[in-house]
């Protein structure tokens, strides 16, 4: 200790002083570092001049609009904007609630080769290139239809690395005989397997074709008691009797397709018997149109996959095994060509059809078959949807509000409203007027942040540029030796 008479006193209290206000500053400095993340945590958007389709129930068009947000949601329309917005100039522009595609199929980290303990994947999909393609189109939230462990550590990754994604929401597909993944041949075996998909973290129960009638009423009810929704196929066991598969709390079939297989003739007169069955048992419909219709080009010609203005976003790998084994183009004959081209006629008046008896639709598109691209492909379902008699307005509904509703996602997405997370997309024109003016993307809001049309060029540009590069590392006839 220096006594206070000391000569060094002096200089002591000058040291203590200058350390001191060292330390004041270097606080300060640290605070101000603070609060710029807290300003990147909580940025602030406000989007001026922008023509609203709120997409609630009879909603008008808000016009001229002002919409702000921040920390993730949609804090105001037509409020004060804050001063520290960001502006985003809206005028003659459309804001639209983010898409969502009812039927999706993501490709994750697999294993191709010989297996054994402690074995990794030799397959490594690089999720940020596979959402990029579903945030370039405005799609928010994807409805995935096999969901596997590496789709639930997929979605981890999405939140723990930040990556611009859509939300996901997850189906354990269960199904009969000899399958794979979660199968259940009994009532019993039925009801236990969902109560395993509820504790592993499923949201949703994907029925499908090999279940027995017993197993697929169990597996219904089971999933009603846990609280799950059931999606799925209509199981061949049905066939020829097909009332006895509309079990109350059957949510909704998968494709059009199903009951297509029902119908030896393709008649409007079964059509309109499929929409009364679905209707009177709240059974609601994801038609997934596109699918039908990228089955009967590849069976003529594998030219309309390489024709595709967006293949080359397709990982090389999946490319290859599109074009080198293809299971609809191979062995194909005009009958078989024929056959497909009527299934995808018939698709659009069956959409005609359940659309007159009120049975609710939703877009989906079966993502991942092959042809039918993540993000792309819901685009295309949207103008079938319009081809097979649904109004550009209840087409977007089908994308939008009505998914949010089945997911029970109402009260965060699906809408623009106030207290909503902030999953928007800005059109450069009216959707209402021609649907395909969706694919006109200004720019995207995904949880609040905000990416626009020329930063989404330049990442597929990249990407594309990135498969291009790989192409000759990836032969699907070749995958286990990855």
């Amino acid at each position: 200790m220096v006594p206070h008479n000391s000569k060094n006193f002096h200089l002591f209290l000058c040291i203590f002083l200058i350390v001191l206000q060292g330390c004041t500053h270097m606080a300060q400095v640290v605070s101000n570092k603070v609060s710029e993340q807290k300003i990147q945590q909580q940025a602030l958007y406000a989007i001026k001049d922008v023509n609203i389709i709120p997409m609630t129930t009879g909603s008008e068009i808000i016009e001229q609009a002002t919409v702000v947000v921040q920390d993730h949601k949609i804090t105001a329309i037509n409020g004060p904007i804050p001063e520290a917005a960001q502006i985003i100039d809206g005028k003659g522009k459309w804001l639209i609630p983010g898409l969502i595609d009812m039927h999706v199929h993501n490709p994750t980290d697999l294993n191709f080769g010989a297996s054994y303990p402690t074995k990794s994947p030799n397959f490594l999909m690089d999720t940020q290139d596979l959402m990029l393609l579903y945030i370039a189109n405005g799609v928010t939230t994807a409805f995935e239809l096999s969901g596997r462990p590496e789709h639930m550590a997929q979605r981890n990754e999405i939140v723990k690395t930040g990556l611009i994604a859509p939300r996901i929401a997850l189906a354990a597909l269960i199904d009969g005989g000899n399958g794979s993944g979660l199968v259940a041949n009994t009532p019993s075996d039925g009801r236990q397997t969902v109560r395993i998909a509820k504790a592993l973290g499923y949201e949703f129960i994907k029925i499908y074709s090999s279940i027995n009638l017993e197993t697929f009423s169990a597996i219904v009810d089971e999933a009603n008691k846990q609280g799950m929704k059931v999606v799925g196929h209509i199981p061949d066991t049905f066939k020829g009797r097909l009332s006895e598969a509309f079990v109350p709390h059957f949510d909704m079939v998968a494709h059009a397709e199903e009951y297509a297989k029902q119908s030896p003739d393709f008649s409007d007169r079964d059509a309109a018997h499929f929409a009364k069955l679905a209707k009177d048992n709240n059974t609601w419909l994801t038609a997934t149109l596109i699918t039908m219709v990228r089955i009967a080009e590849q069976a003529r010609t594998l030219d309309s996959l390489r024709d595709l203005q967006y293949l080359s976003y397709v990982h090389p790998l999946l490319q290859s095994k599109w074009l080198t084994a293809n299971q609809y183009n191979r062995g194909s004959s005009p009958d078989r060509i024929a056959h497909f081209e009527k299934m995808a006629e018939f698709h659009i008046r069956l959409v005609k059809a359940f659309k007159r008896a009120g049975v609710p639709i939703v877009a989906g598109t079966d993502a991942g078959t092959s042809g039918v691209v993540w993000g792309y492909a819901l685009h295309d379902e949207l103008e079938l949807l319009v081809k097979a008699g649904l109004t550009p307005a209840e087409a977007l509904a089908a994308a939008t509000r009505l998914p949010a509703k089945w997911l029970q996602l109402e009260d965060k997405v699906g809408t623009i409203q106030p207290g909503k997370w902030a999953d928007m997309v800005l059109l450069d024109a009216n959707p209402l007027e021609n649907i395909r003016n969706t694919k006109k993307i200004s720019g995207v809001f995904i949880n609040g942040q905000w990416v626009d049309k020329s930063q989404l060029a330049a990442m597929l540009s990249k990407l594309a540029k990135k498969n291009i590069a790989g192409k000759d590392k990836y032969d699907w006839k070749k995958r286990s030796e990855l």
